[in-house]
């Protein structure tokens, strides 16, 4: 296995060696030997000491994944006490029912503080620009520089992939010196840097903050399952635009939206948004009338409303067309739908 290890580049993209060495460190806390997840993630030991070296976004994902388990400490020894095996995924699943980004950022703030009380997340929002610090409350020691970065990835990878929009940031700073791998971070955050600050932060513009949640619980179980990459890789739409639609409609509304709606939510043009659905195969017009009978099917099983008010409330015109378009789908009527439901209960 060690004969098939990947010596990379001492120049160029990557991750740092130094982030790989905090993630030994953290071994080494505990008594541990991180020589088996090294070779897992296929990483030469001899890479440890050469101060400039990188190793592949991939070999760094495997590293952490296997570190995380092993230690059961998704802070990988960051602070005074651990954050077991899916501590952030609870973080996310608390946010996740937020309405608007800003509430969902709250959140996780203020969720934070229950794990640890070792730094302190802030938002801040001032003259347009949102702000996010993290204040730290005790030596954070050697890990200082890999906390800090990787709480900061973690949070913005999170809110960028909650409204599937890449979020560009105005800037970012960081209290310790320039470090010796300084050109990853404008491929992190962004090309305005500054180090030798106060606190760490990013900045970005706080409409983002009033952006609707993208994403359900299912989407957030297959994100989880491969959460890394929002840490190490900058954040690109994982959907095709329909899937995007069709997750909103399925959103408990009062109405479902209408073209205009959707496009200023996806920042693009009502002619891009019907020109892109047609490229997937898919049109506005179907995917209401598929989210149309979903919600009647719902309140169909769910509730002993009148027919008529199920329909209606699904965004039918009329009764007559709500049984007209369910017996096409379904091949029987709603009552019939509505009393196989009640019997399998």
């Amino acid at each position: 296995m060690l004969a098939r290890m990947t010596k990379v580049s001492r120049v160029g993209g990557g991750a740092p060696i130094a982030f790989v060495r905090c993630i030994c460190s953290a071994y080494a806390k505990v008594g541990m030997n991180p020589a088996p997840a090294l070779t897992r993630a296929q990483i030469a030991p001899d890479l440890l000491s050469a101060p400039d070296a990188r190793v592949t976004a991939a070999q760094f994902e495997a590293l952490s994944f296997v570190a995380m388990q092993e230690l059961d400490d998704e802070a990988l020894g960051w602070f005074s006490r651990k954050l077991p095996w899916g501590a952030y995924g609870l973080l996310c699943r608390a946010s996740l029912t937020s309405p608007t980004l800003g509430l969902a950022l709250r959140r996780w703030t203020r969720h934070h503080r229950i794990l640890v009380d070792d730094i302190l997340l802030e938002l801040s929002v001032e003259e347009g620009v949102a702000s996010l610090f993290v204040r730290e409350l005790r030596d954070l020691g050697d890990f200082r520089e890999f906390c800090l970065v990787t709480l900061l990835r973690y949070v913005l990878g999170y809110a960028c992939w909650a409204i599937d929009t890449r979020i560009p940031l105005l800037g970012a700073e960081f209290p310790f010196p320039s470090p010796l791998h300084a050109d990853v971070y404008p491929k992190l955050f962004s090309e305005n840097l500054r180090f030798d600050a106060e606190c760490a932060s990013i900045a970005f513009d706080a409409a983002y903050l009033a952006r609707p949640l993208q994403r359900d619980e299912a989407a957030l179980r297959k994100m989880l399952k491969r959460a890394l990459p929002l840490t190490v890789l900058p954040y690109r739409r994982d959907q095709r635009l329909s899937a995007r639609v069709e997750m909103l409609m399925r959103m408990p509304k009062a109405n479902l939206p209408a073209a205009q709606d959707l496009a200023e939510g996806f920042n693009i043009s009502t002619r891009t948004l019907h020109r892109q659905l047609s490229k997937e195969g898919a049109s506005l017009r179907g995917l209401k009338a598929k989210a149309s009978l979903e919600r009647a099917m719902d309140g169909l099983a769910r509730t002993t409303q009148p027919i008529k008010r199920v329909a209606h409330a699904a965004g039918f015109r009329s009764d007559k067309a709500f049984a007209r378009a369910f017996r096409q789908a379904t091949g029987e009527t709603p009552s019939a739908y509505r009393e196989r439901m009640r019997q399998s209960r």
